[in-house]
């Protein structure tokens, strides 16, 4: 063996080296239409990230939010507690909600939403505008699977239209987050109104020493929650990123860049992060339900304002 081939193949395995010690993950297949990813990175810093790709044409998917209750718009309980109530396969935390910080166990959720095609919250002008834009787009799954992102009708011309969308859909399982962050393929994390953004999403302010372009909500490093479609609309993404048992968590334009770059995501909703950040599945042998991320809030997850559901067939 010549000695620059023993270079080359030493230079090899030194950056194989490497790349495995800044990357691993773990991809399994546990339900039909159903990919979960388990990926740890130790750049831009150590995180813990799950990501579940959906194939929404995949029989026997079925979806559903948590429903209206209580003496204001939802009941708060955890994601596992509301997987585990519902018997399906996988799950998440959805909206961001209020009041919070707070023990309530009742609350309204933040932005449009419906489940099984009841519609209970409506688009709205948030009192968070630091870090929530107004009539934050859904992403809508019909009952047919199709999935969509949809859009309040214009408010000035409708007034009274605060749940009605632009989009000619029937609302059925909506979600709604802060704001819209991948948009057709491009990064879209909103930016705060001054005197260079003259029509920004965001108002600056908040508790505290004010959020701002200097200072954005956004460029907080936190655990995350974002659901992502492809450019066709066919497949689903899940994604979270802990900031909890060793991994430090991310910016929202960071999570953006990593389901654009890898998981072919064309547009994305940020939703409630922090300690609502959940993700809980069953174990396709065992069938026990529990969080199979790590909650910054309690072992067990915080009790989130809604969860998103899904139902799937074993493979």
């Amino acid at each position: 063996m010549t000695r620059t081939l023993t270079r080359l193949l030493a230079s090899i395995a030194l950056l194989a080296l490497c790349v495995s010690a800044q990357a691993e993950q773990r991809v399994t297949q546990p339900y039909l239409g159903i990919t979960y990813t388990d990926r740890t990175e130790t750049a831009p810093r150590d995180v813990h990230m799950h990501i579940v790709q959906i194939d929404l044409t995949a029989p026997g998917l079925r979806f559903t939010l948590s429903r209206p209750a209580g003496g204001r718009e939802v009941v708060r309980q955890t994601t596992t507690a509301f997987l585990r109530q519902e018997g399906a396969q996988l799950a998440i935390n959805a909206h961001f909600f209020l009041p919070f910080p707070s023990t309530d166990t009742e609350a309204w959720l933040v932005g449009i939403a419906a489940s099984d095609g009841r519609v209970y919250s409506a688009f709205e002008t948030p009192e968070q505008r630091y870090a929530i834009v107004v009539d934050a787009p859904g992403v809508n799954i019909d009952a047919s699977n199709h999935a969509t992102l949809v859009h309040r009708v214009d408010s000035a011309a409708s007034p009274r239209g605060g749940n009605r969308v632009r989009e000619n859909v029937t609302l059925w399982t909506t979600v709604s987050g802060s704001a819209q962050i991948v948009t057709d393929g491009a990064k879209t994390v909103p930016v705060y109104a001054d005197a260079e953004h003259a029509g920004a999403l965001l108002t600056p302010g908040g508790p505290g020493e004010p959020y701002s372009n200097a200072r954005s909500w956004y460029d907080a490093v936190n655990a995350r929650t974002v659901l992502g479609l492809s450019r066709d609309g066919r497949t689903l993404t899940m994604f979270t990123v802990d900031r909890s048992g060793g991994s430090e968590g991310m910016r929202v334009g960071e999570a953006a860049d990593v389901l654009m770059r890898d998981y072919g995501v064309w547009n994305a909703l940020n939703l409630d992060g922090g300690g609502s950040t959940s993700m809980a599945m069953e174990d396709p042998v065992t069938h026990e339900r529990a969080l199979i991320n790590r909650s910054s809030d309690n072992p067990d997850g915080r009790a989130v304002g809604s969860s998103l559901a899904v139902f799937a067939r074993p493979r």
